[in-house]
């Protein structure tokens, strides 16, 4: 069986890195932040956990070099809730600045920035370039939109659930789940206990599909491996 695809950037030593740069491979930055609320029944890391999951999903399909997960961000919903990091919207713009000027000056011409958060959106689109593809996780796998039963949410819901059911489930607190509440007391919104892992597998493969569909698009020479393969 062959191996995956693509790399984690971490995994690599510099003259590798530099050799990939230079014939042109793509750069994913994923961006989900390593401590913000969700709930009572998720943890602090769940944008995080998601945001690699999502990167090493894609290298399994992709001749990519995934950079490690920026787990800082922009978050101002969530200052109240112990635990929660937050940057202003304008040291966000410059940490992400500094870290595509870097990967710029060492020769990476095709960058993409996998945004899992909501907040994020808005400042990602200021830095919108010829080499840069920004792409937003709520835009990402609608075709598993059939298997939810209740869509409507938005953060620490069913679809969030389930993708943390999948991926660590001793990580998700079941006995706390709350169906719903003011978001000023929860940091929830949305009906997570029809959550299941099941869905949530479901939920991460259109998501991939997807990232994958659209790095072929903006550059087509991006040969995919089919899952799996």
């Amino acid at each position: 069986m062959s191996g995956p695809a693509g790399v984690w950037l971490e995994d690599l030593t510099w003259e590798e890195a530099k050799a990939l740069f230079s014939a042109g491979a793509v750069v994913v930055i994923p961006i989900g932040a390593a401590a913000k609320a969700h709930g009572f029944h998720l943890p602090l890391k769940t944008d995080a956990v998601t945001a690699r999951a999502l990167g090493q999903r894609l290298l399994e399909r992709l001749p990519v070099v995934v950079a490690p997960v920026l787990g800082m961000g922009y978050y101002p919903a969530f200052t109240t809730f112990a635990g929660s990091q937050h940057l202003s919207v304008g040291t966000f713009l410059a940490l992400l600045g500094e870290l595509l000027a870097g990967l710029r000056e060492q020769g990476v011409r095709r960058i993409v920035l996998l945004n899992t958060g909501v907040s994020t959106e808005a400042p990602l689109e200021t830095l919108a370039a010829d080499d840069l593809l920004v792409l937003h996780m709520r835009q990402l796998g609608r075709a598993a939109e059939s298997w939810l039963d209740v869509p409507a949410g938005g953060h620490a819901d069913e679809r969030e659930t389930s993708v943390m059911l999948a991926l660590e489930p001793r990580s998700v607190r079941m006995a706390a789940l709350v169906a719903s509440g003011p978001f000023e007391q929860t940091a929830a919104t949305g009906d997570p206990s029809r959550a299941s892992a099941f869905k949530g597998e479901r939920i991460l493969a259109a998501r991939v599909d997807d990232i994958v569909t659209r790095i072929i698009s903006r550059w087509p020479d991006t040969v995919a491996t089919p899952p799996g393969g």
